[in-house]
């Protein structure tokens, strides 16, 4: 194709594309000029009908609608009409060609208008299947995510099964120290003393009753060393009195054992949750504070039990050294192993807990229970059924 008729293609191209947007000057009275001047850069009908129809199946985009199309064609077939009468009219133009021609481009229109309404399915199939795709990718992703939470979630709880294994083989090991170290070397010297007193006896009754009141005082440590043990592992204030006094009595041994002086403000309407809760609370409480005592260096301890909006809430603050608590929880140490624990228990009654440690302010375990029962307090109610007891300085052993 010579430069003019590239020249002549793109004006008709231009043209078109104007006749069709309907804009203004690019009428049909405008074809016929251009198909004089196709005629005199020596095209013929058939090249004009080729370069028509590519223009308009690239004009004729899927996002029209069926209705549209043929209407466009109508439009783009008059254009094409005018354009060809200067051909037709030339010497040696025939009608009868053209007439085919127009039949052949009309034939072609309409098969273009089949063929963008097929690539519209086609496109809107393609779609389909792009979105359901992307969606089978997201939901294999999210099960390969939950199959990996799955294994580590295994994984954590074989850990966790192997440090409370450990732990209570720990504690076996420390109960049964005990048992060997205290009370049986205890009882021994007991046994001692008795035949001691049971060989003198016979000989001289001078300073008898001395024997006999040390000997009483190593039954007397004996008995509260047993008492002790049964405190720890099952208190029976907690049963027989209810909570606050068992956590009262825990608090005053605390303080005699570790030096660390400890006070207790409680809402006496914690008693009205069931044994089972205010188990959970005692718990946490003597679980929290074998923490301060062993790890913390701290001065002083307070114990809170207020009722807030959320349910009875217990706070147990200590002075103490401050720790990392996300580098706790992810360690192997018992100190993790024992918040586990305390978070644990308070779940399993539908309770929630929070540990708060700051460098130069200390430690805080909030540990939070709903109540059994709807809240019927009014705003002028005091906290009248708060009990305060007075702190518990450290004490000294009497035995």
């Amino acid at each position: 194709m010579t430069a003019k008729q590239l020249l002549w293609s793109r004006r008709y191209v231009n043209a078109l594309r104007k006749h069709l947007d309907g804009g203004t000057g690019a009428g049909v009275a405008s074809a016929q000029g251009l198909g004089a001047e196709a005629l005199a850069v020596g095209l013929q009908t058939l090249d004009l009908a080729k370069l028509h129809e590519e223009t308009l199946i690239s004009y004729l985009q899927p996002g029209f609608s069926v209705r549209n199309r043929l209407t466009l064609i109508r439009r783009a077939g008059a254009f094409f009409a005018s354009a060809i009468i200067p051909i037709d009219a030339a010497p040696g133009g025939s009608p009868k060609a053209t007439a085919e021609i127009q039949s052949f481009v009309d034939a072609l229109s309409q098969r273009t208008v089949e063929l963008a309404a097929t690539n519209l399915d086609l496109s809107r199939e393609i779609e389909q299947r792009k979105a359901a795709e992307e969606a089978l990718r997201k939901s294999e992703r999210h099960y390969s995510d939950l199959l990996t939470k799955s294994d580590r979630l295994q994984e954590e709880l074989r850990r966790l099964s192997r440090q409370v294994l450990m732990a209570q083989e720990e504690e076996r090991k420390e109960i049964s120290r005990e048992l060997h170290d205290v009370i049986a070397q205890t009882l021994t010297a007991i046994n001692l003393r008795l035949e001691t007193l049971a060989g003198n006896a016979a000989l001289s009754t001078k300073g008898l009753n001395r024997k006999i009141a040390d000997t009483q005082k190593l039954v007397l440590k004996s008995v509260e060393i047993v008492h002790q043990f049964a405190r720890e592992l099952r208190p029976a204030a907690l049963d027989d009195l209810g909570l606050i006094p068992a956590l009262h009595s825990f608090l005053k041994s605390f303080a005699t054992r570790t030096g660390v002086r400890a006070e207790l403000k409680a809402y006496s309407g914690v008693e009205k949750l069931d044994i089972g809760k205010r188990t959970v609370l005692f718990r946490v409480a003597q679980e929290a504070l074998t923490n301060v005592g062993r790890h913390a260096g701290a001065s002083h301890v307070e114990v809170q039990i207020e009722e807030e909006a959320q349910g009875i809430v217990m706070r147990i603050k200590d002075n103490g050294k401050s720790f990392n608590i996300k580098k706790v929880m992810h360690s192997g140490d018992a100190k993790r192993l024992g918040l586990l624990g305390m978070r644990e228990r308070l779940e399993m009654v539908g309770g929630s807990f929070q540990v708060e440690s700051e460098p130069g302010i200390g430690t805080t375990i909030l540990a939070c229970i709903p109540e059994n029962r709807k809240r019927t307090r009014t705003s002028s109610s005091k906290p009248d059924g708060r009990i305060v007891p007075e702190s518990l300085p450290p004490q000294k052993d009497p035995l």
